[in-house]
């Protein structure tokens, strides 16, 4: 049954929408009735959060336990520099009901879990994922799944992106019919290790939106079975077509996920003949009288360094090691790190191989610093 009529603030407010005859009165009553649940409050969250409360969806959740820092501002359009420090999920309701007060927010400031998903996934038409980690992609994907409702999928890397519709009792496939594993621990660089131009999340955020909007009209054609690919620098859009997989561990043909389980991302494993200590370690050797018995190298892109690093390290990226690791002297010790841990396990290994034994590796890297 659809919500009460639209008043006449409604109508003015929407009056747009209702010249559209794919929409109209009926039309913004569906979209008033819809509940529509977006899991991350950040980049790809911002403008699909401001769009989706434009258009008057009646129901909206923001799911999201991190809190406003300034390096956000850069692509997260809905907050503000006053609102540094704020939980993410409070700044953003502020703003949502001043952008619109006709609708009802319901803010959840905290993280999916695999004891959580389903009963606050359960409440929703549409699930929009503005996640940016892998274990949380696919308790949400699975918990979709079991309870039937349609995912609108995005990413984000640097200056390209990804967006899908994942609904297996529509026809089409899930997450795990593209992805069916995490990738390799390091492989994927986050965000905060490779960058990203901030535009980009407002464009697949944007369509994101776009598509939960349609879902909840029920008109034209979604990307269900379909991975769009968005290169900003080339302005250029490609489609993959997607297609149910019969191996699928989750929606195939002999399934052997049938409740929800944390998939997290595989951890790189650590040579036990490898020195390691954490960056709290470090701190303490530093601090020492006769201070660290070896050089501390950086291996993070220069762009991670600039924002911060300890004023004790040596700039040497990941990206170049190969070349400038003949700076380095292998009768001398090092202590090396990265963000957190895997990146300089990589340059270890490699030192290895050109006959370097002194190395310590900060397990935790320059996050525990």
């Amino acid at each position: 049954m659809l919500p009460t009529e639209l008043s006449s603030l409604e109508k003015e407010r929407y009056s747009r929408h209702l010249m559209l005859p794919q929409v109209g009165i009926e039309g913004q009553r569906k979209l008033k009735g819809a509940k529509v649940l977006c899991l991350g409050a950040g980049g790809l969250g911002s403008p699909a959060l401001l769009y989706l409360a434009a258009a008057g969806i009646g129901t909206l959740g923001l799911m999201d336990d991190d809190e406003v820092a300034l390096s956000n501002l850069q692509r997260q359009v809905l907050f503000k520099t006053s609102q540094i420090r704020e939980g993410k999920v409070a700044a953003a309701s502020q703003s949502l009901q001043e952008l619109n007060p006709e609708i009802e927010l319901i803010p959840i400031a905290e993280r999916l879990t695999a004891l959580n998903a389903l009963e606050i996934v359960k409440d929703y038409d549409i699930v929009i994922d503005g996640s940016d980690n892998f274990t949380t992609r696919y308790l949400t994907n699975d918990a979709c799944f079991f309870l039937k409702k349609p995912l609108v999928y995005g990413a984000i890397f640097q200056f390209e992106g990804q967006l899908s519709v994942f609904a297996p009792h529509l026809g089409g496939p899930c997450f795990r019919c593209l992805l069916p594993t995490p990738p390799d621990a390091g492989s994927v660089p986050s965000c905060n290790e490779a960058g990203v131009i901030g535009v980009l999340p407002g464009m697949i955020g944007t369509m994101q939106a776009t598509e939960a909007v349609k879902l909840a009209l029920g008109i034209g054609e979604s990307a269900l079975g379909r991975l769009i690919h968005y290169d900003a620098l080339r302005m250029k859009f490609r489609e993959l077509q997607l297609k149910p997989s019969p191996q699928c561990r989750l929606c195939g043909e002999h399934p052997e996920i049938t409740s929800l389980i944390t998939e997290t991302e595989p951890t790189c494993p650590m040579d036990s003949s490898i020195e390691s200590i954490t960056a709290t370690e470090l701190r303490e050797l530093i601090q020492q009288e006769q201070g660290l018995d070896g050089e501390l190298i950086d291996v993070r892109e220069e762009p991670e360094y600039l924002a911060g690093h300890i004023s004790e390290s040596k700039l040497m990226p990941l990206s170049r090691f190969g070349e400038e690791f003949t700076q380095l002297d292998a009768s001398k010790k090092y202590y090396i790190h990265c963000a957190a841990g895997i990146r300089s396990m990589k340059a270890i290994e490699f030192l290895q191989t050109q006959g370097f034994t002194q190395l310590v590796n900060i397990s935790d890297g320059y996050k525990g610093w």
